[in-house]
């Protein structure tokens, strides 16, 4: 199945980041829709996900979880949020280095039959393998992908999930649009 034949939901958690004696937590998910190898601006979602108020966050995780706490311990909980993130859960996947996205949907429904998956990560390394960095924030930048982002997050941040979700559908996007790469499969 050809990438730009169907539906590809990109997905984005911020988390808790490690903390002896805690769970890393997520603490905020984004997810946007690439239909026919374009992000779909109707498919925008995101939301915070409820983590006790009581819980320490690593200091150093990125994100405004800071100035989000109060936010963020008043927020639905996973299940909740499971609900509503489900139905676009159904097909093929993407994120810039999928094994953390991976790693919270299994905790959310343990169940569910994810995928199949795509990495921007590892598709970055094959198409640009000479580039100084493969961090999605070093690509969005290396290639001026900024204006694409802002089209859809005017007023979000990297580290953000919505952000930072569309900044991989952004990259995938453009990759789909490169010499060679515009057939790329799901495997």
């Amino acid at each position: 199945m050809l990438i730009r034949e169907t539906a590809v939901t990109v997905l984005d958690f911020e988390t808790t980041g490690a903390v002896p004696g805690f769970d890393n937590e997520p603490w905020q998910i984004g997810l946007v829709v690439l239909r026919a190898g374009k992000i779909d601006p109707a498919s925008l979602f995101e939301t915070l996900i409820c983590v006790d108020a009581n819980r320490p966050f690593n200091a150093y995780a990125p994100g405004k979880h800071h100035a989000l706490r109060d936010a963020i311990a008043g927020a639905p909980p996973a299940c909740t949020v499971w609900k509503n993130i489900e139905p676009l859960l159904a097909g093929p996947l993407a994120a810039h280095n999928v094994a953390v996205e991976k790693k919270f949907l299994r905790k959310m429904a343990p169940l569910h039959p994810y995928g199949p998956w795509i990495d921007t990560l590892k598709l970055a390394r094959r198409a640009w393998p000479k580039a100084p960095s493969h961090t999605l924030g070093d690509l969005v930048a290396g290639l001026n992908l900024e204006p694409r982002i802002r089209e859809f997050c005017p007023n979000h941040s990297a580290h953000d999930a919505l952000y930072d979700a569309v900044a991989c559908a952004a990259l995938l996007e453009f990759l789909l649009q490169q010499n060679g790469w515009e057939d790329l499969e799901i495997m």
